[in-house]
């Protein structure tokens, strides 16, 4: 069988706001995730797919289906957990993060997994047919089109990602395993929008058109033409600047493990949610863990206002409440004079 190319997330010819959001989030997963909004045509589902070229590898427990965080304190699938009740130690294995994707089409047994009761009404245990989400721990669950999908199937991703644990019950019989992953999603609002309180469960949000720069359009036209003439040398020509991004994920992964959070950043994160009248405090937190995140990624343990005016739009901008109709645009200079005024 040939080898499947994927074109180098490095390649990537503008769309810097997308690429960013992305490596936020795989510096730190805590961000909750990205919602990419834009035209068909935009690199989207490209840039998704090739971010698994950049991702970092990541240690679990050897044969478990479920592919366990073997750390102490870490959530654990009843497999693990009888395992290390029983004094066991845990073989650990290493492996890169994939990008698990979710088939539009795919049904809420599909994507949470199955108990077949009546194995268990036989047995007295419990079979379970791991989902999508069991495919998904440990990784990036990327959704193409999730504007399309119906509210109950995004509510349960959304549930999980936040709780890091899928729930299944049935019948009276329950079970659970961790389901820690990165949720990216993306859709062409064109075809319809999804509702306010799913956007405001995205961590950052990101809306892109195609590229008005002359000389930027020209290059990622010849680029794409040069990878399908011959993808992998074109691939192999980019081997260098895709390592360059994935040392600079595992520095900022180690800087960010070493950092801690700062009350002026805090307290300018705070004040700028207030300004823009937030609602809750979500956009708060991920406004200063997207900041240290984004500081980090440029080398730096302490983050400050430039960090705030960079990553704000991406994660006020989907929560600011607007009329009907109205352009969803972020006022940079409004967000600089906010600052200067705090």
């Amino acid at each position: 069988m040939s080898k499947q190319f994927v074109f180098p997330f490095a390649a990537i010819a503008g769309q810097t706001e997308m690429k960013t959001a992305l490596l936020l989030n795989v510096i730190d997963p805590g961000i909750g995730g990205v919602l990419i909004k834009g035209e068909k045509g935009t690199a989207k589902s490209t840039a998704v797919r090739a971010l698994a070229q950049v991702l970092p590898e990541v240690e679990y427990v050897k044969g478990c289906a479920y592919r366990c965080d073997p750390r102490p304190g870490k959530g654990k699938c009843q497999n693990c957990i009888e395992t290390a009740a029983s004094g066991m130690r845990f073989e650990h294995e290493k492996a890169p993060m994939r990008v698990v994707e979710l088939p539009l089409s795919a049904t809420e047994d599909r994507i949470a997994g199955t108990l077949d009761i009546e194995h268990v009404l036989q047995t007295g245990k419990k079979k379970f047919e791991p989902g999508v989400l069991a495919q998904a721990n440990g990784n990036l669950l990327y959704v193409d089109e999730v504007n399309l999908l119906e509210d109950h199937i995004v509510d349960l991703l959304l549930d999980t990602a936040a709780m890091g644990v899928n729930y299944v019950e049935r019948e009276g019989i329950s079970f659970e395993h961790p389901a820690r992953f990165i949720l990216v999603g993306s859709m062409n609002p064109e075809e319809g929008d999804i509702r306010p309180q799913l956007l405001d469960r995205f961590g950052l949000c990101v809306e892109i058109k195609g590229e008005g720069d002359l000389p930027t359009r020209q290059e990622i036209v010849a680029r794409r033409l040069a990878f399908d003439a011959d993808p992998e040398r074109f691939t192999a020509s980019y081997a260098k600047e895709t390592q360059t991004i994935r040392d600079s994920v595992l520095r900022a992964r180690e800087i960010l493990a070493g950092a801690t959070v700062d009350r002026e950043l805090i307290a300018m994160a705070t004040r700028v949610a207030i300004y823009y009248r937030m609602e809750g405090h979500r956009a708060d937190i991920t406004m200063v863990r997207a900041a240290m995140a984004y500081a980090a990624l440029n080398g730096m343990k302490k983050a400050d206002e430039a960090d705030i005016t960079a990553v704000a739009p991406m994660v006020l901008s989907h929560r600011i409440k607007r009329r009907p109709f109205e352009e969803a645009t972020f006022d940079i200079g409004e967000l600089k004079s906010c600052l200067r005024n705090l």
